[in-house]
């Protein structure tokens, strides 16, 4: 496996949602990407392409802050600790990508699977009498972390922090104990903190374990312990409360956001299908799947395009006492096929036993092309969404140069 510490070390050393106070940072441009699952092998190849511009070779890295969810902190994450050479950085974050497999995320052998079934065949038949509870998950990710631990060296954020390659690390987690979610933030000394309803800030150093639960997609990995002001507490996908996934990136200082989604925006222009069958536990889970990993960014950045309209037509005030609103220019960059159609060509290629269970839940593999489109961890797959995230900021790199360094660009783009 190519070793993202070695690689590194061989390197180059609240007003109407986002309307907020004006930024810290002079024209600050921020890095969204929100989960999910295997399908963040799509954004690692947009930020392959990225890495190419000659202007991040010769200039560094661009983006000031960098906000993540759910795989897209785990992305957010490894550009932090390489962004003292985004150039080499995101090459790195594309190969581990394509060579990761479902064992480096999860359990597959048989002795794991058979124990965690009996679990649940125990607490859904005999929990009422025996006592439940004792399910966490469906799958054991402990060979997740592992896997971070041996290719994320989170303790050279702060080093670049320090010497001014990044101001700001945000990961999104949720906390299953209060069902706030929280914000912990990594940046330099006197970045902004705030507190919102049903919404936690924490300013703390970065650690695998966050970024583990910042990725724990619910049901489907267990829950991570970590440490707050209040004791420790067992969080969850970032995902799951964040509605406003731009929002830190703005409060945080951000003037320009560049977002990198993994939903394909086409899909929506297609006719709805009908049918005469329920839909399957497959088809649901993979539905909640797309409702949390998906749409948020795509009705946050609607809104901020809305609010940046009301503001240029006079319709906002853009000052109210001492908060500034201010129009925010985006980019969003999003698959240009749909990642599910692109998952069923590549299911045979997961361990039999857990393609058997999810294929379980399913009528059919069509079925279970959404669910899978997030667990299908397997080098062939990951491989194809690095390929089309590649190509799709390849037919926008024009576009997205203009953004980075032309200041006076468009507003928004999509």
């Amino acid at each position: 496996m190519f070793e993202w510490r070695a690689q590194c070390r061989r390197g180059i050393g609240p007003l109407f949602g986002h309307a907020i106070l004006g930024a810290s940072l002079e024209n600050a441009l921020g890095l969204a990407m929100t989960g999910g699952g295997a399908r963040g092998a799509y954004q690692a190849g947009v930020l392959k392409r990225i890495g190419e511009i000659k202007q991040i070779q010769t200039l560094g890295n661009p983006f000031t802050i960098i906000g993540g969810a759910s795989a897209g902190a785990i992305n957010g994450t490894a550009l932090a600790v390489g962004s003292d050479d985004l150039a080499v950085g995101t090459r790195i974050l594309a190969q581990i990508w394509s060579e990761l497999t479902p064992s480096d995320v999860f359990r597959c052998d048989l002795m794991a699977q058979t124990r965690n079934s009996l679990t649940w065949i125990i607490d859904l038949s005999f929990g009422g009498v025996l006592g439940g509870g004792n399910a966490r998950s469906l799958l054991d990710a402990t060979p997740l972390r592992r896997f971070l631990n041996d290719h994320l060296d989170c303790e050279r954020i702060q080093e670049n922090i320090k010497r001014g390659h990044l101001y700001a690390l945000a990961i999104s987690a949720t906390n299953y104990g209060s069902g706030k979610s929280y914000l912990f933030i990594q940046g330099a000394r006197g970045h902004p903190m705030w507190q919102r309803s049903r919404r936690v800030t924490l300013a703390t150093k970065i650690t695998v374990d966050h970024v583990c639960a910042s990725a724990a997609i619910p049901v489907v990995f267990p829950p991570v312990e970590l440490k707050t002001p209040l004791g420790n507490a067992f969080f969850g996908d970032g995902c799951m409360r964040l509605q406003q996934p731009l929002s830190p990136l703005i409060r945080l200082g951000a003037e320009r956001v560049m977002a990198i989604g993994v939903r394909c925006e086409t899909r929506d222009d297609q006719e709805e299908s009908s049918s005469r069958k329920p839909p399957s536990l497959a088809e649901v889970a993979g539905l909640l799947c797309n409702v949390m990993f998906l749409d948020h960014l795509a009705a946050d950045i609607e809104h901020l395009e809305r609010l940046n309209e009301l503001l240029e037509d006079g319709q906002l005030k853009k000052s109210n006492g001492s908060q500034k609103m201010r129009p925010l220019r985006t980019l969003h960059i999003a698959p240009s096929v749909e990642l599910a159609d692109v998952a069923a060509e590549h299911r045979t290629a997961m361990p039999y036993l857990i393609s058997y269970f999810v294929n379980s839940l399913g009528r059919d593999a069509d079925s279970c092309s959404d669910l899978m489109s997030y667990l299908l961890f397997t080098p062939e797959y990951t491989q194809a969404l690095i390929d089309i995230g590649y190509h799709d900021a390849d037919d926008r790199i024009d576009e997205i140069e203009d953004f980075l360094y032309s200041p006076g660009a468009g507003r928004n783009h999509a």
